[in-house]
């Protein structure tokens, strides 16, 4: 049983009976776990293992953010996204954001700030991406992955919200995250006129 003796019992929680290895692969890991049911009854979940990731919104001097364009294999295509990687094991967050940015776009900023935490993939996961901000960015460089390949490039903060309603943005952590920053970047609500049909 997952939850603490100590907390109140949530009516909604699924208890573990069993759990099994389904797959061990190089990043993720697929378990099969039987669960009782708030009803009494028993079920299947499978889900996928996952060590966690950072996800960076970097600041510029001119305002504008950092981004990249990155195949991502699993849909065949290249995506619009801000600056994120996997974590380490016994890798500190911050450690790993500033790792993060250095590597693949070529800075490291002076001011970090915490955001939140945000889980992409409930019904099938159990992945967190951890959310930072960063500014007072100074480029040193990029440092990639061997086998990673990226373009980096800068969007205005009012046309990264342009292309979250047009379709260019679609991955979830790059909207989230941005949606998060809002108050950072001094942006109280999304303008209605950014908004198709309004």
């Amino acid at each position: 049983m997952r939850s603490s003796p100590h907390s109140e019992r949530d009516p909604l929680e699924e208890v573990e009976l069993e759990s099994r290895s389904v797959y061990d692969g190089v990043l993720l890991k697929v378990r099969q776990d039987r669960v009782v049911l708030p009803d009494g009854a028993e079920s299947v979940r499978e889900y996928v293992c996952h060590p966690g990731a950072v996800v960076v919104i970097a600041v510029l001097p001119d305002g504008s953010l950092l981004f990249e364009r990155q195949f991502r294999y699993p849909l065949r295509r290249a995506f619009l996204e801000l600056p994120a990687g996997k974590i380490d094991a016994g890798e500190e967050l911050l450690g790993c954001a500033q790792r993060e940015l250095r590597e693949e776009t070529g800075y490291e900023a002076g001011a970090w700030l915490y955001v939140g935490v945000m889980h992409p993939c409930i019904g099938y996961s159990d992945e967190r991406i951890e959310v930072f901000f960063a500014r007072d960015l100074i480029h040193v460089g990029d440092a990639l992955d061997d086998g990673e390949f990226l373009e980096v490039l800068s969007l205005q903060p009012q046309d990264a919200i342009a292309a979250i309603f047009d379709g260019r943005i679609t991955d979830a952590k790059t909207i989230t995250a941005l949606f998060r920053a809002m108050p950072l970047l001094g942006w109280n609500i999304v303008p209605a006129e950014t908004v198709p049909g309004v």
